[in-house]
């Protein structure tokens, strides 16, 4: 039986992640869980997984139940805890430091987090490589790649597709992208997910974050990943093999599937989560707009310039989809506050997380001094 952390428990990828072990309660069982703020949520959890040490890791703790608090208790959960692998769900650059946590105490890590690889994906891989442990992609796309090249062998891949929904605005007129809302952002056309991955399904930065971990997780250069839009979101990723064959992995967009593969690698656990079948759904694939979604084209320059650009990459665009949800600035100026950033120099490779922390840093500053030009 696998024993579990789960950072970011009472976030969707986290609720889901205690439902996996629900289904299957001879395979998992959950040792610890933290939650950002929301107190209430972690102690309804702890009442369903009880035994698992708790932590709350934004604010005080009211309750006595909760053992550890703030970033530091964070760490010691993830440190002290015997866990056969942790289940990171944190939220955005927050996630970095339980990641680094989870592979540094000799734990696999199985990785909702993007930002972890958006930030520090060498430094994350060679930690893994060094300690001997895996890093287990939880998002729909990067497991389905996982799976197959673990199947296939990454002698046999020569480039990968990524499919995108489209976001909430893929059907929108491009000019009437400037005055959409933010709550108009939130309505995912597929996927229930947090607020500010969904707003950056809709800018496609979402997908941008993604070509850059594809890179660094399966050693790819630019130009071996594509992306494309999918607005069934069946098919959650292909691999294009030596030969030129394109292999699909395909089930209903249902987060338990992921999930529940990075937790059982190397098994395949019987369930039912995701079933489909190809004659219930009619599926179509275009190419993104790069007017539509300009965001994407970034992500992929940023890729091309080096590990400090894609760092800023993702720190402007936070503060920039925090403007946006804040009402202080317009949808199509998160592509503005995010370009303006990287016109700025960044180094071309990050030796270590202090560096990585000093541009992140950087880049926001950047990005708030474009957000008071646009304001």
């Amino acid at each position: 039986m696998k024993k579990i952390i789960v950072i970011g428990a009472t976030g969707s990828v986290g609720r889901q992640t205690l439902e996996v072990v629900e289904r299957h309660p001879d395979e998992f069982r959950i040792v610890g869980m933290s939650a950002h703020r929301d107190e209430a949520g972690l102690q309804a959890a702890a009442a369903r997984h009880p035994g698992a040490i708790l932590c709350l890791s934004g604010a005080a703790a009211s309750s006595g139940t909760i053992r550890h608090a703030g970033a530091a208790g964070l760490d010691r959960l993830i440190v002290d805890t015997d866990a056969d692998i942790v289940l990171n769900a944190a939220a955005g650059s927050d996630g970095l430091r339980p990641s680094f946590a989870a592979l540094s105490s000799g734990k696999d890590l199985a990785l909702a987090n993007k930002e972890t690889i958006v930030m520090a994906g060498r430094l994350a891989m060679e930690t893994a490589a060094r300690l001997g442990r895996k890093i287990l992609p939880v998002d729909s796309e990067h497991s389905a790649i996982f799976n197959m090249i673990e199947r296939f062998g990454r002698a046999s891949v020569r480039g990968v597709i990524i499919t995108a929904s489209g976001g909430a605005f893929r059907d929108l007129p491009v000019e009437r992208l400037a005055s959409v809302r933010p709550v108009d952002a939130l309505v995912h056309p597929t996927w229930n997910m947090g607020a500010k991955i969904t707003v950056d399904s809709a800018s496609m930065a979402n997908k941008g974050l993604e070509v850059i971990e594809s890179a660094r997780l399966f050693s790819l250069e630019p130009e071996e990943i594509e992306v494309v839009v999918h607005p069934e979101s069946r098919i959650h990723s292909f691999i294009r093999t030596r030969d030129g064959s394109l292999y699909a992995q395909m089930s209903r967009p249902d987060m338990r599937l992921p999930i529940m593969n990075s937790l059982s690698w190397p098994r395949v656990l019987d369930d039912d989560v995701a079933d489909m079948h190809p004659g219930d759904v009619m599926m179509h694939f275009f190419r993104a707009d790069p007017v539509r979604y300009p965001l994407l084209g970034l992500a992929y320059q940023a890729l091309r310039d080096g590990e400090g650009a894609t760092d800023a990459y993702n720190a402007a665009n936070e503060v920039a989809v925090e403007a946006f949800m804040d009402g202080r600035i317009a949808f199509t100026d998160i592509y503005r506050v995010v370009a303006g950033a990287l016109e700025r120099e960044y180094p071309g490779r990050l030796e270590d997380l202090e560096i990585v922390a000093e541009v992140d840093a950087k880049a926001r500053s950047e990005a708030a001094l474009v957000l008071k030009e646009l304001q």
